[in-house]
C-alpha cells in the first residue's frame, strides 16, 4: 500500500514545479494503492488495473491547475470510483465478459459460391417481403426486437401498447416470415 501523504493539501513545491512534476509526485504516491483498489474490485486483473489507474491520472491532468485540490488522496479515490464505474458500463454494453476468443476452427471460410451467394439474396429477399408485407404495429415490432435487440417491454413502452401486443406482433411476424422463407424451400 502506498504511503499516507505528507499533508492533506498539495505541496506548493509541487504545483510550483509545474503539471507533470506534480503528477509525478502523484503518481509516485497512490500508483500502488490505486491498483490495488481496481485489483480488489475487479479480481486481479492486473493488466485491466494499471489502465484504470492510468485513467485517474489522466483525468487529474485533465483538470488543469491541481494546486487547488485541497485533499488530492480523496480526489483520487473518488476519480477512480468514477473510473471503474465507466468502465463496468462499458464492458456491460458491449459484454466482452460473454465474448468468446477468436478460433480458427469456429470461423472457417465459407463457401461463396455464385450458387450459394444467388440463394442467400434471395432468402434475404424473400424475408424482406414478408417483413414489408406486415401490418405496421407487427413491422415495427418486429424490427426493434430483432433488428435494433430492444425487449419487449421495452417496445411496448415505445408503442404505447400492452406487452401481450407486442408479444401477439412479434408472433405474427416471426410465423409470417418462417413461412416466407420455407414455401421456397
Amino acid at each position: 500500500m502506498a504511503q499516507p501523504p505528507q499533508s492533506d493539501h498539495a505541496e506548493p513545491g509541487e504545483a510550483g514545479a509545474g503539471l507533470p512534476a506534480f503528477l509525478e509526485g502523484v503518481a509516485r504516491r497512490y500508483r500502488s494503492a490505486l491498483n490495488a483498489y481496481f485489483r480488489r474490485r475487479m479480481g486481479n486483473q492486473r493488466q485491466d488495473s494499471e489502465d484504470l489507474t492510468q485513467e485517474v491520472f489522466v483525468r487529474l491532468a485533465r483538470r488543469g491547475q491541481p494546486a487547488d485540490i485541497r485533499n488530492i488522496e480523496p480526489y483520487l479515490f473518488q476519480a477512480a470510483a468514477g473510473v471503474l464505474t465507466d468502465y463496468s458500463r462499458r464492458r456491460a454494453v458491449r459484454h466482452e465478459s460473454g465474448s468468446l476468443p477468436y478460433s480458427d476452427d469456429d470461423h472457417a471460410p465459407a463457401d461463396f459460391s455464385p450458387e450459394r451467394v444467388l440463394l442467400g439474396k434471395e432468402q434475404a429477399a424473400r424475408a424482406l417481403a414478408a417483413i414489408e408485407a406486415l401490418p405496421e404495429r407487427a413491422r415495427h415490432a418486429v424490427l426493434m426486437f430483432r433488428f435494433e435487440g430492444l425487449k419487449q417491454a421495452e417496445i411496448a413502452r415505445r408503442m404505447g401498447i400492452t406487452l401481450s401486443a407486442v408479444e401477439k406482433h412479434i408472433r405474427l411476424g416471426m410465423i409470417r416470415i418462417s413461412e416466407a422463407l420455407k414455401d421456397e424451400e
